[in-house]
């Protein structure tokens, strides 16, 4: 015998969890099954947890600058990193219970936490329920990737959840992979005392980003001790003594270092596997995750697959969009696409990286002739004052039309000025629409304004 739902939701992150609950505020019956914790990845093991422990790293390193301010507290700075990681959970606690009130009080809402799978493309396997719905939703979520390194299940590696819950700063770290994790990780436990490398196999940090972006954070970086080998794959891991022997490999040849702990950060993987995905009719590509059409509807009629387990991009923001997005279509009806849709992200870094649209090289190859702007922070007031002058803003515009296509800022609360940016892109504004913009001086985002005011065309 089934439980009947109108809508059925497998996990509780930060996409299944507001899809769940808006519908049955539309009064939808709806059964969210989540076998651990509600608010996913972003609340319980990646953005909040980090961010509030970044931000015990940055203070810590505003304390040891101290003196550049005219400030003298005398003195070395210490890191109390269990009262870091006490203030963190604190944090992410009321944060999550504020989700579970809101489930308990949503007489819609049926929280069933047990371990969810497909019996069929309408029935899940909850436990010793069967649960049945027309409409069922896959927020599985993702987890660290574990690459082919020799040696990796032999040895004790931290992952980026391990390393929120450490009671003790490595002596030595060393971080595999620099992408945005990677780099957020390496710097926070840098500034917390540790002696941290950073193993990248690409030819610099952060990919994605503008080459000249991943020079600021490869400068600064080198600038606060942190040694970055890029264009270095780890080969192998061994134990030896308490400690760990990190075998490399480069253009330059092999090497190894030993590490008192090693940190992976190799990209993510999709809570694919064991939840029935065959039995329900649903494909997934070559690497694990769920196919889903610009409305999120897998290759089972309804079934949808919204947030980081359909693949990117696998941002917070994205996914409570997919959410929002999904759910005006089971309540309302909505026709709804993720076709244009503008997906901004940031590297909380320091300095910060805020990424919006495409960056010339794409821009390029898409066919546009390519105007660009750029502003250096050194050059403006406010980081001087702030004595934050490291970074610039990027603007990528179609010279023909003077259209914004992309924008990047390394610098000084990136990752906040980026928003107007995202807003000007969303409504199709021009470089030149913005540096007629009046912005507050002394102000950060007067550098986007000037940015905009020199945009050219190629010469």
């Amino acid at each position: 015998m089934s439980d009947e739902y109108d809508l059925v939701v497998l996990g509780g992150g930060m996409a299944g969890l507001p899809v769940a609950t808006k519908c049955a505020y539309a009064g939808m019956e709806v059964a969210l099954v989540e076998r651990n914790l509600l608010g996913g990845t972003c609340l319980n093991r990646g953005c909040i947890p980090t961010k509030t422990m970044i931000r015990s790293a940055e203070v810590a390193d505003l304390v040891r600058r101290s003196e550049e301010f005219g400030i003298d507290v005398g003195g070395d700075t210490r890191v109390d990193v269990e009262a870091v990681v006490d203030r963190k959970d604190d944090i992410v606690e009321s944060i999550r219970e504020g989700a579970y009130e809101g489930v308990e009080s949503n007489d819609n809402v049926t929280l069933i936490e047990e371990r969810g799978a497909f019996e069929s493309a309408r029935e899940l396997r909850a436990g010793d329920r069967t649960l049945a719905a027309d409409r069922i939703v896959i927020n599985t979520g993702a987890r660290p990737a574990k690459p082919p390194i020799d040696g990796l299940g032999e040895v004790a590696v931290l992952d980026s959840t391990d390393a929120l819950h450490l009671d003790a700063v490595p002596d030595t770290l060393v971080v595999i992979g620099g992408g945005y994790v990677g780099c957020e990780y390496a710097q926070m436990y840098s500034r917390f005392g540790a002696d941290v490398t950073v193993f990248q196999r690409p030819d610099r940090l952060l990919p994605r980003e503008e080459p000249a972006v991943s020079e600021v954070i490869e400068d600064a970086f080198t600038a606060e001790g942190i040694d970055v080998r890029t264009g270095t794959s780890v080969t192998a891991l061994a134990s030896s003594g308490g400690r760990t022997i990190v075998e490399t490999d480069s253009p330059d040849g092999s090497d190894e270092v030993t590490a008192s702990a090693v940190l992976l950060a190799a990209g993510r993987e999709p809570n694919t596997d064991g939840i029935g995905l065959d039995d329900a009719g649903v494909r997934t590509d070559d690497g694990g995750f769920v196919e889903t059409d610009d409305g999120f509807e897998t290759t089972a009629d309804g079934v949808y697959a919204i947030g980081d387990v359909s693949g990117p991009p696998m941002f917070t923001h994205s996914a409570r969009d997919d959410a929002d997005l999904l759910y005006r279509h089971l309540a309302k009806g909505e026709e709804i696409s993720t076709e244009g849709r503008v997906v901004p992200w940031a590297v909380f870094t320091d300095p910060q990286v805020g990424h919006v649209g495409l960056t010339e090289r794409e821009a390029r190859k898409a066919g546009h002739e390519v105007g660009v702007g750029r502003q250096d922070f050194a050059e403006q007031g406010k980081p001087k004052a702030l004595g934050e002058t490291e970074g610039f803003v990027k603007l990528v515009t179609d010279a023909d039309t003077d259209e914004l296509l992309g924008a990047h800022i390394v610098g000084e609360q990136g990752a906040e000025i980026v928003h107007e940016l995202v807003l000007a892109i969303r409504l199709g504004a021009t470089a030149e629409d913005v540096a007629e913009t009046m912005h507050i001086h002394p102000t950060l985002p007067e550098s986007v304004n000037s940015a905009a005011g020199g945009v050219h065309k190629p010469l």
